[in-house]
């Protein structure tokens, strides 16, 4: 086992969690100024686009481009076992009967049908995508697998469409780097949030050069953390043990 935090960063960090502390407080007393007056333009800047990106700009990461339902089998590949180990990606996740869990960018229900067993029943996975195309091959294989908890939603490039205070885990996997909009979904993925529920950022570790992923589908553990600062989140942990990706976790701990 790798271990659970990148230690030689603990410092820097350490920083962020307190810009992030501060940020939280200031919003809960400005929140309402600041979305209210400022336009959402005002987030990003736009530069040239990279031969993988869109051009435009956060917190200095180029956004990457989106990969469409046309590479749907790539989300199905059988290298992606060897290459993730969905199951243990599950298992880290810490889930329990009757969780009600948001998979974003959910694709063709790759994982979504490895977390359905682990909530069971009384639990609702809302399989999130912004093409309806993956939302039908979702819903075939669900039909497939016999499973039924979950629901597919469509979603928009600026909101994933989640009853408000509703979810205890939000997971995105691979997806959060193809975001157009990040500070308007993660803004909304927090609505939807219940206090206390998390969100798991799962990204190919951009810290790492032996990861063969092209660089803008790669987020650091900083960039992430950096990235969640505008929101009512705290880190929780940050997980190691796969072979390419971290597993960035959060806790919501204020309304909006």
């Amino acid at each position: 086992m790798k271990p659970k935090t990148t230690k030689h960063f603990a410092s820097i960090i350490a920083l962020l969690l307190l810009l992030n502390c501060v940020t939280i407080l200031s919003n809960s007393e400005q929140h309402s100024e600041t979305d209210a007056t400022r336009p959402a333009s005002t987030h990003y800047e736009q530069r040239k686009p990279s031969r993988d990106g869109i051009g435009k700009i956060y917190m200095g990461r180029e956004i990457s481009r989106v990969m469409g339902h046309q590479g749907a089998e790539w989300l199905e590949r059988p290298e992606r076992e060897r290459e993730e180990m969905p199951n243990l990606l599950v298992g880290l996740l810490k889930l329990k009967k009757g969780d009600v869990v948001a998979d974003i960018g959910v694709g063709t229900g790759y994982i979504a049908r490895r977390i359905a067993p682990k909530i069971g029943d009384t639990g609702t996975i809302y399989g999130v995508d912004i093409q309806p195309e993956m939302l039908e091959l979702l819903a075939e294989k669900m039909t497939e697998a016999g499973i039924t908890n979950v629901k597919g939603v469509l979603g928009t490039i600026t909101d994933p469409k989640l009853p408000p205070e509703s979810v205890d885990l939000v997971i995105m996997v691979d997806v959060y780097h193809e975001f157009s909009h990040p500070y308007e979904m993660m803004k909304n993925i927090c609505r939807g949030l219940k206090i206390g529920g998390r969100v798991a950022f799962v990204e190919y570790r951009a810290e790492d050069p032996s990861v063969p992923i092209k660089r803008l589908h790669k987020m650091s553990e900083l960039q992430v953390i950096k990235e969640a600062t505008p929101h009512p989140l705290v880190w929780v942990e940050t997980i190691d043990d796969l072979p390419w990706q971290h597993v960035i976790i959060f806790e919501k701990i204020a309304t909006q």
